[in-house]
């Protein structure tokens, strides 16, 4: 028997995502509103929501709000159930003033804003190994941070010390680490210098334990950046830390960004055009992944140090009376050009 999802009239759905629960909207090929209910973020409720779907017709296209973050469960469930998935973006201020705001009002929206064609954005897969390097890199990124404080609160101990404790330690960093791993723990007493004596020695097993953490991450890290993208390991300027935040930028499908003017768009490196009447101008772009952006920065500072090509382009544009600012807003374009053509080469 043919079934209402081969036969019935083409729908679009839009999904207002929560924590706890997503609430789904269902509206014909006019906007008309079909349906909406809501449904708990688990297996049961994603396939209960496929289901709510595929009764009111043939879906075309499912509108998800927060692909990367609440939305993550239900567009994995959606695709794996063959239905095309887009990202929506928030419900933004005019329209919750005009409209206010309440989850079937968001959910149908994003419905509205897929069956009107606005939403064009295909969402991370987040199913391969970009996806593995992010979570690694995650646990790399808060190791990193926690370490830093960890030697802060190490110094700014010391500032207060007693000043027989504080001249029988080093300045340096490393020395600093060893020495106060060596002092002796709390005993029964608790004045200040034994006292501050074994919080020294505590922040500095903490440091130590820290930098072996890092360091075991980052040799995951560097198995799967040069399984997964050795061209893009290879560009000049290109290393560890920025070619990951690169690859999650783009995900583990980068044939999502059609053109490498998307994914420059994407990082931010794109100019805005700011014309009106007879001025004809660009403006700065300050949206985008600025983590991406700011890859692009390092790589692009790296390469003004070390490369004399981009040195030979600094130059010339100085001497034409452009900016460092604005010789490096364009050589970040060109990079992401460099890179965008590396990413979908690596990808298999």
């Amino acid at each position: 028997m043919t079934s209402m999802t081969d036969t019935g009239p083409v729908v679009f759905g839009g999904v207002d995502t929560h924590r706890d629960t997503i609430h789904v909207a269902v509206v014909d090929a006019l906007g008309r509103h079909l349906g909406d209910q809501e449904f708990a973020t688990t297996r049961a409720g994603y396939r209960a929501a496929i289901r709510f779907l595929r009764r009111h017709g043939r879906i075309d296209t499912v509108g998800v709000e927060g692909t990367s973050s609440y939305g993550a469960g239900i567009s994995a469930a959606l695709r794996t159930a063959a239905i095309t998935v887009a990202e929506v973006d928030r419900t933004d201020k005019t329209a919750r003033y005009h409209h206010g705001k309440t989850d079937p009002i968001d959910a149908y929206a994003a419905a509205r804003t897929t069956c009107a064609g606005r939403a064009t954005t295909i969402p991370k897969t987040r199913d391969g190994n970009v996806e593995a390097i992010r979570a690694l890199r995650v646990a790399r990124t808060s190791a990193i941070k926690t370490r830093t404080q960890t030697i802060n609160q190490i110094r700014a101990l010391l500032v207060t010390a007693p000043t027989t404790l504080r001249e029988t330690l080093p300045t340096t960093t490393a020395a600093l680490i060893r020495a106060c791993t060596d002092l002796p723990p709390l005993t029964t007493r608790a004045d200040p210098t034994t006292a501050t004596r074994h919080a020294l020695r505590s922040l500095a097993h903490r440091y130590q334990h820290l930098t072996t953490e890092i360091r075991d991450l980052d040799k995951h890290l560097h198995t799967l950046l040069t399984h997964h993208a050795p061209h893009l390991l290879a560009i000049h300027g290109v290393g560890p830390d920025t070619a990951a935040q690169l690859l999650i930028t783009a995900g583990d499908n980068p044939h999502r960004l059609h053109t490498e003017a998307a994914f420059a768009h994407l990082c931010g490196t794109a100019p805005i055009p700011a014309s009106s009447g007879q001025t004809q101008h660009h403006r700065l772009n300050r949206g985008g992944d600025r983590q991406a952006n700011r890859a692009l920065w390092t790589i692009t500072l790296t390469r003004l140090a070390t490369d004399p090509r981009t040195k030979t382009y600094r130059d010339r544009r100085q001497a034409q009376g452009h900016t460092t600012k604005d010789t490096i807003r364009r050589l970040k374009r060109y990079i992401a050009r460099e890179i965008y053509k590396a990413l979908t080469i690596d990808k298999p």
